[in-house]
């Protein structure tokens, strides 16, 4: 039986729920649920060598790539050394889901253009606040995130034969 009450999307709200279900912060939610972001989601276009962000900015907002590639880096001495390039359907700047952070990378775009959607943090924490259910999903995908990085930074370390000192990663900051 078809409920009369329930929402329905057109094509486009469609495509959208379509390639946020591919992100994997979005994933986890339902249509319904990824109807939250539409009014936030912002499209951007940028151009090549253009910085998204610096390392140290307040987390303002949250990215998806739509087309393009963009390069996470971190800047060593008066370098910019390249951690992870990302593409299409790639999430970053997901510190944005939590409050009050600051980036620790700097995202640059390295193809000719890339095309953004953007949602801004404000927006974010006022889909979590009035639904915790969708929080804790997205929270759940951030967690698995960062613990697959912890993953991959302890056997960088291990196959580096401890070139860094792992320890400065669990130290409590002054």
């Amino acid at each position: 039986m078809i409920n009369p009450f329930s929402r329905t999307f057109n094509e486009s709200e469609l495509e959208v729920f379509q390639f946020l279900s591919q992100v994997n912060f979005f994933e986890k939610l339902k249509n319904i649920e990824m109807a939250r972001f539409l009014p936030a989601i912002h499209n951007r276009k940028y151009l090549k060598d253009e910085v998204i962000f610096f390392r140290g900015d307040p987390s303002q907002a949250f990215y998806i790539i739509k087309s393009g590639k963009i390069n996470l880096t971190i800047d060593i001495k008066d370098s910019f050394e390249v951690i992870k390039e990302l593409g299409k359907i790639e999430a970053f700047g997901e510190n944005a889901l939590l409050e009050n952070t600051k980036r620790i990378y700097t995202a640059i775009v390295a193809t000719d253009q890339a095309e953004l959607m953007v949602i801004p943090h404000f927006a974010i924490q006022e889909v979590f606040d009035s639904n915790p259910k969708i929080k804790a999903k997205v929270m759940t995908s951030l967690a698995e995130y960062y613990n697959e990085n912890n993953r991959r930074l302890f056997k960088s370390y291990k196959n580096s034969f401890g070139f860094f000192n792992l320890g400065e990663m669990f130290e409590t900051p002054q």
